[in-house]
């Protein structure tokens, strides 16, 4: 321990101002949900004792459409609706159940 150097605390003479570049925003209803969680939320539904044989959700969609689907079951990459339409997941911004 004796082969350390000495630490020479230097004094700061200028005034420091470096809180002055903060920027506060609000998002005013931007929902920005992580992709990654959108697997999540669909295994959620499919897991939840409510879900029998088919799910009411609403699906905001990539291009900010919302619509309103019954699912009934999954693939690794869509959702099957009752009516029998695919819905890719990459195309799915946000889902919560109805």
């Amino acid at each position: 321990m004796k082969d350390l150097p000495k630490v020479f605390p230097g004094k700061v003479s200028d005034t420091v101002n470096n809180d002055q570049d903060i920027f506060y925003g609000s998002d005013r209803g931007v929902k920005e949900v992580d992709p990654i969680s959108i697997p999540k939320k669909i295994n959620a539904i499919f897991a939840s004792t409510s879900h029998v044989y088919k799910s009411k959700v609403n699906i905001t969609l990539k291009d900010n459409r919302r619509v309103q689907k019954t699912i009934v079951g999954k693939t690794s990459t869509s959702l099957i609706t009752i009516d029998g339409e695919l819905i890719k997941i990459l195309d799915i911004k946000d889902i919560e159940k109805i």
